[in-house]
């Protein structure tokens, strides 16, 4: 849904926290594209505040292609290198 109310006229005319908070399925997608997208979003004034955690989220995705710390409620196994990284301070938001 959050991406087809990106392309709609109203949603322009929200205030930049409201958009922000539409924007978090971006955020949160493990789709490197959809980070592209996102990356996009939040550089636009107003949502710089958000920019970083962007990059950071965006950055585990271009790294490992999901979210390590998903994957035990998700039932996925986890690499060598993911587990090394959810040891790491800052691993998780």
């Amino acid at each position: 849904m959050t991406q087809n109310e990106v392309l709609d006229f109203w949603f322009r005319t929200l205030q930049p926290v409201e958009r922000s908070m539409l924007y978090l399925p971006y955020m949160h997608s493990e789709s490197r594209l959809i980070h592209e997208q996102a990356l996009d979003l939040y550089s636009a004034p107003g949502l710089e505040f958000n920019l970083d955690f962007e990059r950071r989220h965006k950055a585990i995705i271009d790294r490992f292609g999901r979210y390590p710390h998903r994957n035990a409620i998700l039932g996925r196994e986890s690499s060598a290198e993911e587990l090394e990284f959810l040891t790491q301070p800052g691993s998780s938001f």
